[in-house]
């Protein structure tokens, strides 16, 4: 088993892939990792050598992204100055309702949760 930043990849993933598993780390940026370490793409994460892990860990380390932690702190602390500073979107945010300009009548049911039935409301 591969960890790297302290996410378990998948077992049985390709490389790339499974790396996508990191937050901050998209497809994109994994094949450029994955060409930065010399790892063959069609490689397995359970195939990866001892070798092969610890390159992938310094081109993470060195990579000029913000990945794991450091990321979502840095989005936590963007909401968060929204809301003190009780604009628009910082309201929407504490509301939990969509933030860019979706419409709430019909939709958003992921932002909004489940449905609540109103008694009385048919007229």
């Amino acid at each position: 088993m591969v960890r790297l930043l302290g996410i378990d990849l998948p077992k049985n993933k390709r490389i790339e892939y499974a790396l996508t598993y990191i937050h901050g780390i998209g497809l994109t940026s994994a094949k450029k990792i994955v060409k930065l370490a010399e790892i063959n793409p069609e490689t397995r994460t359970n195939e990866i050598t001892v070798e092969q892990s610890v390159a992938l860990r310094n081109i993470l380390e060195n990579f000029e992204l913000k990945l794991e932690g450091d990321l979502r702190r840095f989005n936590g602390l963007n909401i968060k100055r929204l809301n003190e500073i009780n604009c628009h979107r910082g309201k929407r945010h504490r509301n939990s309702l969509p933030v860019r300009g979706q419409r709430t009548r019909t939709n958003a049911r992921s932002r909004r949760g489940s449905k609540k039935t109103v008694t009385g409301k048919k007229k």
